[in-house]
């Protein structure tokens, strides 16, 4: 597989194109914004002056990394030249079956279509195509160009074939792919979304402040940042989103989502995208002043 398409130039979008296109493959990026996509080659070259800054790279790597990268609106012509297609959408399942159909329609009978989902089913999308043996999932962390880690699903129909091949294909972007099975939340946030919505619970019933929460977690158990500060970084949008299809899945009362959290994304308060969550990011993005509702 030489030639790889990105669908989604948001955070996760262009962290996987920028991790593609600098280990020399083809990448095609494909967002319906001419605009998203602009911003998302943006953040790859400032990652990549950034990068270069610490001697990790040379200026030469970073042009031959962005002339991997071309960008199109059109998602037809974006796939049809694709052995991997990577959806990267807004975890929205209506919105992911839909592309999921629309690539399945465009691209090469041969090619795998991969998503980065956080949380829907891989069998679901699966069935959205005439091809569910060759869907996938390939679930990066972010930020995807310096976390080692790829969660590999296999949806029900998932070929064996097709989960060796996206397997070593990880190791050769330099991560460590970790197979698992496609239930709600898969591994990764099956433990980590509850983790973040019990803080949250923390909070909502007084027992401490944002601060202090997150500092018994960095301090006592040596996380590198807090639950709040990560639900932040994450967008608690997300995190909702992540709960509620574990508690539609499950239907077990421990991943219902905090009313504080669904009142704070119902106010727009989703973390750092919106410059505000937990903590206020108008002036620093390093969670350094809590959010005026809970100082």
């Amino acid at each position: 597989m030489k030639n790889i398409t990105v669908i989604g130039a948001g955070t996760m979008g262009n962290g996987i194109a920028h991790t593609f296109a600098q280990k020399g493959f083809n990448v095609s990026l494909v967002d319906i914004s001419q605009e998203a996509l602009d911003r998302g080659l943006g953040t790859i070259s400032k990652n990549l002056d950034r990068m270069i800054a610490r001697e990790k790279i040379t200026e030469a790597d970073k042009q031959d990394t962005l002339n991997n990268i071309t960008t199109y609106t059109d998602l037809k012509e974006g796939v049809q030249q694709a052995d991997l297609v990577v959806e990267a959408a807004t975890e929205n399942v209506d919105l992911k079956l839909k592309i999921f159909g629309q690539m399945d329609e465009f691209a090469p009978a041969d090619c795998i279509l991969a998503s980065n989902t956080s949380s829907i089913s891989i069998t679901l999308i699966g069935a959205a195509t005439s091809r569910p043996e060759k869907v996938i999932g390939m679930h990066f962390m972010n930020p995807v160009p310096i976390m080692k880690l790829v969660e590999i699903i296999r949806g029900y129909s998932t070929s064996d074939e097709v989960t060796k091949s996206i397997m070593d294909m990880s190791i050769q972007l330099g991560k460590t792919p970790t197979e698992v099975n496609d239930y709600p939340g898969f591994v990764a946030n099956r433990i980590l979304m509850p983790m973040i919505n019990e803080a949250i619970e923390t909070l909502y019933n007084g027992v401490a402040g944002v601060q202090e929460i997150d500092t018994v977690m960095k301090l006592g158990m040596a996380h590198p940042m807090g639950p709040l500060q990560l639900a932040d970084f994450i967008g608690l949008d997300v995190c909702l989103s992540i709960l509620e299809v574990m508690y539609d899945g499950f239907k077990n009362p421990k991943y219902a989502p905090c009313p504080l959290l669904v009142n704070m994304v119902m106010a727009g308060k989703k973390g750092v995208k919106s410059g505000e969550g937990f903590y206020d990011y108008s002036e620093s993005k390093k969670a350094e002043k809590v959010s005026s509702s809970f100082a």
